[in-house]
């Protein structure tokens, strides 16, 4: 058991030290770069001497970072539910990289909300979500594909312990779980281009994708929009108890990001990169195990996790 735990050990540790040459002539295009992931995992790379090209959502942002680096990197601005944005993006990376093409392309923009119990949201509050998540991540990909063939690079998609398993409702489960099936499905296809896709599912980190009002906020908001019949079948003692729940879970998300920008900067710089990476104890010890249970056995454990409705049964 020992020495099957050594050469384990020997094994991750050589796959980790064994990183691309010559990164710092290599392109690397971040979306969702205001804050966050993206911002962190941008100026990481500056760091390690890379070329960035890192999209922000407003200009504000994009300024701060340029600060924030001494103007070591290069910026532009991207709304990835807008393809005439995304195909000014890839007209401007393409500016960039030239013939040496793009290394990474890193899917990082997201939100959080709308969201909340399916019933109260409406099909707009859905799309709002996927169409950013989801919708925008394949258009970015499909614009910057023929540069990261030229570069035998790599995608990085960002989704979440939420594409495994389906802990609340809304659309950033829904758009999510796109993400895993869309990874899967382009990873087997650019294998023979010799293109790497890597997903990051992170567990519960505390980011700005849920937005300035935060998630109590919002669900006040679809409380009170709510009809009253709604209302009534799942009573004030369920909304008191959901706003807990809430409350709970955002007071309990991992300040430390750093964790999930590693496991970005290893898929991007290793020669091996991995399939799958889940930063965070919540995602190795809670989501990826009720990913893999039964599903009559995760139900009946993540229905103990919600409050009862008024008119249960």
């Amino acid at each position: 058991m020992a020495a099957d735990a050594g050469l384990s050990f020997m094994y991750r540790w050589f796959k980790n030290c064994n990183l691309v040459r010559n990164l710092s002539d290599k392109y690397v295009f971040i979306t969702g770069c205001d804050s966050g992931f993206g911002n962190l995992l941008a100026r990481r790379l500056v760091d390690r001497g890379m070329r960035v090209l890192a999209a922000c959502y407003t200009e504000e942002g994009a300024w701060k970072l340029q600060q924030d680096t001494a103007y070591r990197l290069q910026t532009t601005l991207l709304d990835v539910t807008k393809t005439e944005s995304i195909q000014a993006a890839a007209q401007w990376v393409r500016d960039q990289v030239g013939e040496q093409g793009l290394w990474a392309l890193v899917n990082n923009a997201g939100v959080g909300l709308p969201g909340g119990p399916n019933e109260w949201l409406t099909k707009e509050d859905f799309v709002k979500v996927i169409n950013v998540n989801l919708v925008g991540l394949i258009d970015v990909t499909l614009h910057m594909l023929p540069m990261v063939k030229k570069a035998r690079g790599r995608v990085i998609n960002v989704s979440s312990s939420g594409g495994r398993v389906a802990v609340i409702g809304g659309g950033y489960c829904v758009s999510k779980f796109g993400v895993e099936a869309f990874s899967d499905s382009i990873r087997r296809e650019l294998h023979y281009f010799g293109v790497k896709v890597c997903i990051i599912e992170p567990g519960n980190y505390r980011t700005s994708i849920l937005g300035k009002e935060g998630l109590e906020g919002h669900v006040r908001k679809l409380w009170k929009r709510l009809p009253q019949e709604t209302r009534e079948s799942y009573g004030e003692e369920y909304f008191r108890n959901y706003i807990a729940k809430v409350r709970n879970m955002v007071q309990s998300a991992e300040p430390r990001i750093r964790e999930v920008t590693n496991s970005m900067e290893h898929a991007i710089v290793s020669r091996s990169p991995r399939i799958r990476y889940n930063p965070g104890l919540d995602a190795k010890l809670l989501y990826l195990p009720l990913a893999k249970l039964p599903t009559p056995v995760t139900d009946f454990i993540l229905s103990r996790y919600l409050p009862r409705p008024a008119d249960s049964v």
